[in-house]
């Protein structure tokens, strides 16, 4: 008997590379507009999945070769630029016997609803991970450069209080001077697979504070924007003046002498 065309696609919208090649070659045949059409979406389906794994799987090919059997371990940082919260700073160690995982990509390009999940996994499958976040009165007081340093320093403390005593520290962006062993990758949260697992649980850990926050001082828009500038977040500072939480040196526009 014929199949029909919807349980062709169905087949077709659960088929992995080896059911579909049995299937392409047994359809090759079939005239029915639904059919090809349904094959060339699956087609282009197992296509995209084959790059997504690619790419996941070079993020640690990548970090492999850069450090040639070492045992290095990947930071990143968020909340740099906000006008309010924590700078937090996360740091990943992988076992070599950890070579995909699923989703993994620098915490920008990994939509909100599966960041989360995403870093859990990373927290199970690490050999070590840790986080450090530095308040805003301290980046008030201090200055960010000296911020990021103290916060990447102590990062790797806690990775060494783990028993871990990494020969790379692998840093994205631009020098920052904090330990000998730092070695600096442009764009690295999008290279290599310990600093993209880093920049998850910073950024999931931070914007889970940020949602605290927006319980303890209602009306910022803390939960929505994380602490960035929105438009919602500046108006509440210009009517309702300062929380405990922002950093003033990032908001002398807003600055009001009524501080909560």
């Amino acid at each position: 008997m014929t199949q029909t065309v919807a349980d062709i696609q169905k087949r077709l919208r659960s088929a992995d590379e080896e059911e579909f090649a049995v299937l392409e070659r047994s359809l090759i045949a079939d005239t029915r507009k639904g059919v090809q059409q349904a094959l060339k979406s699956a087609r282009h389906r197992l296509d995209e999945e084959k790059a997504e794994r690619d790419r996941v799987c070079g993020l640690f090919s990548f970090e492999r070769s850069l450090i040639d059997g070492a045992c290095a371990v990947g930071l990143d940082e968020v909340g740099r630029g906000p006008l309010a919260g924590p700078l937090t700073v996360a740091a990943v160690v992988f076992d070599d016997s950890v070579t995909y995982l699923e989703g993994l990509n620098d915490s920008k390009q990994v939509p909100e609803a599966k960041r989360a999940s995403i870093a859990q996994e990373i927290k199970k499958v690490a050999r070590a991970w840790a986080v450090y976040s530095i308040e805003p009165a301290s980046i008030d007081d201090h200055g960010m450069a000296a911020c990021l340093r103290k916060a990447f320093s102590e990062v790797v403390k806690q990775i060494e209080a783990q028993g871990i005593i990494p020969e790379r520290i692998l840093l994205d962006g631009n020098p920052l001077h904090f330990d000998s062993r730092e070695t600096n990758i442009v764009k690295g949260d999008a290279k290599c697979a310990s600093i993209a697992a880093a920049s998850l649980i910073a950024k999931t850990t931070r914007d889970a504070m940020m949602v605290e926050y927006d319980k303890e001082y209602p009306g910022y828009d803390f939960a929505s924007s994380k602490g960035y500038g929105s438009a919602a977040h500046r108006k509440a500072i210009e009517e309702k003046g300062l929380t405990p939480i922002h950093r003033k040196s990032f908001c002398t526009n807003f600055m009001q002498e009524r501080l909560f």
